[in-house]
């Protein structure tokens, strides 16, 4: 599959070779079996892996995050939120340094999926996002002794 782009002088360049159609009879996915279960979670379907026509910052970090995103993909579906869910709850209850920096690292995740996922977004996505990480970082800072 060719990344299709509006200009049709420039050359066809092939997708990300996880986003590619599986070989004829192999199927789609890892190459191990998720720990636990004997089946394989297939990588989303899609023609590009990649924003198409990003350039510089962007381009550097997608490719940059594109491993790390794998990653958490092939991980059990649950293991993420419940570890974000567990890192926020500290953030409220730990009044000191530990719950700011628990609070911080929730934030960091979810400002690099929120930079990750801008380009798709609607201008209602990106306000949430925008006040979700607000929010976050004014708790860690209240955690930190800023307030």
């Amino acid at each position: 599959m060719a990344d299709k782009s509006s200009s049709d002088d420039r050359p066809a360049r092939p997708a990300h070779p996880l986003a590619q159609s599986p070989a004829p009879g192999r199927s789609r996915g890892r190459t191990a079996p998720v720990r636990g279960s004997g089946r394989r979670r297939p990588l989303p379907a899609g023609e590009q892996f990649f924003t198409p026509d990003a350039t510089g910052l962007r381009k550097r970090i997608e490719r940059l995050s594109a491993t790390p995103m794998v990653f958490l993909f092939q991980l059990p579906r649950w293991i993420v939120p419940v570890v974000l869910v567990i890192l926020l709850l500290a953030g409220f209850a730990v009044p000191s340094f530990w719950g700011g920096l628990a609070a911080l690292v929730v934030a960091a995740f979810v400002g690099w999926l929120a930079y990750m996922s801008w380009p798709s977004l609607a201008a209602k996505g990106r306000i949430l996002r925008v006040a979700l990480l607000t929010f976050l970082l004014l708790l860690a800072a209240d955690r930190f002794g800023a307030f």
